[in-house]
Order: structure tokens, then C-alpha cells, then sequence
């Protein structure tokens, strides 16, 4: 099997739509706040300064990547095209932004804590793992 196929790769189940669309659309959105400053994002700048307050330098350039693993990894997750590899950037983004944001607040969101980091986690890994299922493009690619 070609590395391809193996990237590509999926199972015959429509189960992987049921996390794809909604992460698809969380992800992308958070992107497009941090690169375009859509639904009241700060876009790079903005968001690149606040990245560099917290230590992530450079700032401007941090966004640019945290922006763009969410707005095209998201927009990957939504037609399921390369779902594995977009899941995998994706969950080494929620890693970075739950240790370098979050982890010092707890759990819960209402203290800005870990946990919808973490929710985020767990569907992005568990698409790594698994693929975009029947209702992707990996599959039809793959036939």
C-alpha cells in the first residue's frame, strides 16, 4: 500500500462525520479570528501581539501558524480531505495552546481552564487515528 493510501486511508462508517463537521467549523472559525479577524478575531496582529505577551515568539508568526493549522485543518476536517494529517497538526495545536494557555487555570472553562482545549483534543486524535470515515473525500480518493 502506497504511503498515500495509508494517509488516506479510512473505514466504510459515517461515525467520523459526526466529529469531523462540528470540529471542522469550531477550528475553522478560531482560525479565521486569528488570520482574518472574522467574528471578533484580532486577526495576526493582534493576536500575534497577545501570543508574544505570553511568550510565544515571534508573536506575529505564532499566530500565522496557530491560525493557519486551525482555519485549513478545520476546512480539511469539513470535506475530509488528508483528515489524518490535518487531525494530527491539529492536535499538536490544542497540546501547545492547553500547556501554554490553559493548564495554569484548571479544568474548567469558566476559569479559562483546559477543558474545551481538551475536548478538542480528544476528536482531533481520535480522527487521526480512525480518518474522515465514508462521507469524506479521503475515501472517495481512495476507491
Amino acid at each position: 500500500m502506497s504511503l498515500i493510501n495509508r494517509v488516506l486511508s479510512t473505514n466504510n462508517s459515517f461515525s467520523a462525520l459526526a466529529l469531523r463537521l462540528p470540529l471542522g467549523i469550531i477550528f475553522a472559525a478560531h482560525g479565521a479570528q486569528k488570520l482574518f479577524g472574522w467574528f471578533g478575531g484580532y486577526g495576526l496582529q493582534g493576536t500575534g501581539q497577545w501570543m508574544a505577551s505570553i511568550g510565544l515568539e515571534p508573536g506575529v508568526l505564532m499566530a500565522f501558524f496557530a491560525g493557519s493549522a486551525e482555519f485549513f485543518g478545520g476546512v480539511a476536517l469539513i470535506i475530509g480531505l488528508l483528515t489524518r494529517p490535518a487531525a494530527a497538526v491539529l492536535a499538536i495545536t490544542m497540546v501547545v495552546a492547553i500547556f501554554s494557555v490553559h493548564i495554569g487555570n484548571g479544568l474548567f472553562m469558566s476559569n479559562n481552564g483546559y477543558e474545551f482545549g481538551l475536548a478538542l483534543l480528544a476528536g482531533a486524535v481520535s480522527l487521526a487515528i480512525s480518518g474522515g470515515g465514508r462521507a469524506s473525500l479521503d475515501r472517495v480518493i481512495t476507491k
